[in-house]
């Protein structure tokens, strides 16, 4: 499964929230060396209770807006875990 996700790095704490048909990641973690990569990793392994090697980053590495593949997980699981939408 991929989703959207917008995040935005050195908040105040580690959220997730929808945003329109994604997800917005706010994370304290800074956008350097990877260190914003790993912070929605664990964040997204935390709320969805799956292992961080079941999420991937397939797209936007550097970049703010993100593609992740989530494996082990249907999208009506993966809605049941997460902030319910607004």
């Amino acid at each position: 499964m991929l989703i959207s996700i917008r995040v935005v790095p050195r908040s105040g704490k580690n959220t997730l929230e929808w945003e329109g048909e994604g997800l917005k990641a706010r994370l304290t973690a800074p956008p350097v060396e990877g260190a914003a990569n790993q912070a929605l990793i664990a964040l997204l392994s935390s709320q969805l209770s799956i292992p961080k090697r079941a999420i991937t980053i397939v797209r936007g590495i550097t970049g703010r807006q993100k593609v992740v593949a989530i494996e082990q997980l249907t999208p009506a699981e993966m809605e049941q875990k997460l902030p319910k939408k607004e």
